[in-house]
């Protein structure tokens, strides 16, 4: 099989990050494996679609020298015809590029389309990926596992909000992830909400949502693939982000620390909520975010946390994406072009 994997920069990856472990785990298993920036794309005269990408080196045990060698300056970048690999993996995070790169927020998805014109598998299906860009693509998720919202840049319809949430209320930008721009809103700090709107807003619209009593306990992400929860070894691909500062988010890059999480009926409830409409889209591998029986993300583009889970249980998630990718290849050759990309992503 041949893979290639879709991040925002290869200069700017971390060792730490999902995709690394994923792209050494297809290497490792004897993969032909390219990682490429969504700025490597190119659309050739000749109507191919290609990219300068980087071969990735099967002989590294670990992911600090695995990737040090994908980044290294010196090293020479392959050109590469997308239609020649299998498998064409996004795991670009658009909010990243959101401020310093807005030209990049887009053009992962748009060249991902034109790859699956042109044979090749992409997952997470880009179709969909193009109308999950911001978080507007959460409200279409069941209303019973949504705590209240709403999405507005109206200081007074979130004024008014604020005050009906009798627990607090949570404002972030309609586009963002990391924790960047969230502010939790209480009747202590309401003085300062006009500020808070303000900051919060710059960036666009403003998603105000209710804050729930079991926050304080953290949230949970649970990785679905093939819209089921991701399981290998008897374990789920979970962990519970837990913040010990007063800091009310527990994203890690805000200092959330990792916990093993037992998941129980009400996580599993969520995600059979949203299976149907994962599948329908063509969402292979996603994160939800739950807090207590209710749904506050979907991470459709780059679920970060695999590694995390890998090394709370001791167990090779990675390997069994691995595997499911592989187990699509084979299904494709069986059924050729009767199945479309949408549907294949998910089987």
């Amino acid at each position: 099989m041949k893979i290639g994997f879709v991040i925002n920069s290869i200069a700017t990856e971390k060792p730490e990050y999902s995709t690394v472990r994923l792209a050494l785990a297809a290497a490792r298993k004897g993969h032909g494996t390219w990682v490429m920036g969504v700025d490597d794309f190119s659309h050739r005269a000749d109507g191919a679609v290609a990219a300068h990408a980087r071969a990735a080196d099967a002989a590294h045990e670990t992911e600090e020298p695995f990737l040090e060698a994908l980044q290294d300056e010196e090293r020479s970048c392959d050109d590469i015809a997308i239609a020649d690999l299998d498998v064409l993996v996004m795991r670009n995070d658009p909010a990243e590029d959101m401020s310093d790169r807005p030209w990049a927020v887009t053009s992962g998805v748009l060249f991902a389309q034109l790859s699956v014109a042109a044979g090749t598998l992409v997952v997470n299906d880009p179709a969909s990926l193009a109308n999950a860009v911001n978080k507007t693509y959460f409200q279409h998720f069941p209303e019973a596992v949504r705590p209240r919202t709403l999405i507005s840049r109206d200081p007074d319809d979130i004024g008014g909000f604020v005050k009906e949430m009798k627990t607090g209320a949570v404002l972030k930008p309609l586009q963002g992830s990391g924790g960047t721009g969230v502010f939790f809103v209480s009747d202590e700090e309401s003085p300062n909400l006009n500020q808070m709107i303000e900051a919060v807003g710059r960036d666009g619209y403003i998603v105000a949502q209710e804050c729930l009593p079991e926050a304080d306990n953290g949230d949970v992400r649970l990785f679905l693939m093939n819209g089921e929860p991701l399981i290998a070894d008897g374990h789920y691909a979970a962990f519970r982000r837990v913040n010990a500062t007063s800091d009310r988010r527990s994203n890690m890059r805000v200092g959330g620390e990792a916990q093993a999480v037992d998941v129980d009926d009400k996580m599993l409830q969520v995600a059979e909520a949203v299976r149907p409409k994962l599948l329908a889209d063509g969402m292979f591998l996603v994160g939800l975010d739950i807090v207590g029986d209710k749904l506050m993300e979907v991470n459709v583009f780059s679920p970060g946390g695999l590694g995390t889970c890998e090394k709370l249980y001791g167990t090779k998630f990675t390997d069994v994406v691995i595997d499911a990718l592989e187990h699509k290849i084979e299904l494709r050759g069986h059924y050729r072009d009767a199945l479309s990309n949408t549907k294949l992503a998910v089987l």
